[in-house]
């Protein structure tokens, strides 16, 4: 019984503290939707574009257009898609509503497009964020875009998302007539992904290096000892002879590998090197999990 109960309340800890996240989100997406992107007939796709467009032909209140457009949507996510989704999406939807409505009556932060759409891009990409990490949506194409992955569950989301986004975007140039608009908002939505890449991702992101050479054991001594990394060798088999062959592979920092492909160029000439992005990476020498 003792716990059934601890566990209730790590449970009831869990949802709280998803409850703030998805306010804190919708509350970044509305300073940046209301404050920067609006003012300036500026879009990030989504239902948000199809607002802007009312909000100026009939003076509808942003939120209030986009909570009626996805009324239909949550009826459909409520029968596909699980209660504990519907409600998380739900409650995104109505604080991102709350939001729109409670910021469009300040003053906007800027008229300047260039920094409109920049800056509504950082702030609604760290919004957005914090609300997908919470396991929730605020509506709009991406819970469009789940109810028909439940649908069809082949269907690539990103290529989807992007497509709806285009035509909102597109909308909204013809609507305003002026292709900045389209060419802001585009950098605006690209902006927003970025910061969607660094929030999940990181930027503080390491190296990998593969080498394949019969000197492999020399090598890896040679990093350990120079630049106190450690490395690990793989098996593999070339296939264009059949033959056996150890690859080396050694996660390092940015800034040391220049000095390690000086170490394999010194000792293997020949040596054939694959680097690539690693991110966040865990264990010595690198972040704690």
């Amino acid at each position: 019984m003792k716990f059934k109960t601890i566990r209730e309340i790590v449970k009831i800890k869990h949802l709280i503290k998803q409850a703030v996240q998805i306010i804190i989100g919708t509350a970044f997406i509305a300073i940046a939707t209301s404050l920067l992107l609006l003012p300036n007939q500026l879009s990030a796709g989504g239902f948000s574009g199809i607002a802007t467009i009312t909000y100026y032909l009939f003076e509808i209140p942003l939120g209030t257009t986009v909570f009626a457009l996805n009324i239909p949507l949550f009826i459909i996510s409520a029968i596909k898609n699980g209660k504990k989704f519907f409600l998380n999406a739900l409650l995104g939807t109505i604080s991102l509503s709350f939001f729109l409505n409670f910021f469009d009556k300040f003053e906007p932060l800027t008229t300047d497009r260039v920094l409109g759409c920049i800056y509504g891009g950082i702030i609604a990409g760290i919004g957005t964020a914090i609300v997908l990490k919470a396991n929730a949506s605020t509506g709009g194409t991406d819970l469009l875009t789940q109810i028909i992955k439940a649908f069809k569950p082949n269907v690539r989301i990103s290529n989807l998302l992007a497509l709806l986004d285009t035509i909102i975007v597109a909308l909204n140039v013809v609507f305003f007539k002026e292709l900045e608009i389209g060419l802001y908002s585009a950098i605006a939505i690209y902006i927003m992904g970025k910061m969607l890449d660094i929030f999940f991702e990181g930027i503080d992101f390491a190296k990998m290096i593969l080498v394949i050479s019969p000197k492999y054991k020399e090598i890896a001594k040679e990093i350990s000892i120079t630049v106190r990394r450690g490395s690990t060798s793989l098996k593999g088999t070339g296939m264009y002879k059949g033959e056996e062959k150890n690859i080396l592979m050694c996660v390092v920092s940015r800034g040391e590998v220049r000095e390690i492909m000086q170490i394999i160029s010194d000792m293997d000439p020949n040596a054939f090197i694959i680097i690539s992005n690693a991110r966040e990476v865990f264990g010595e020498g690198f972040k704690e999990t």
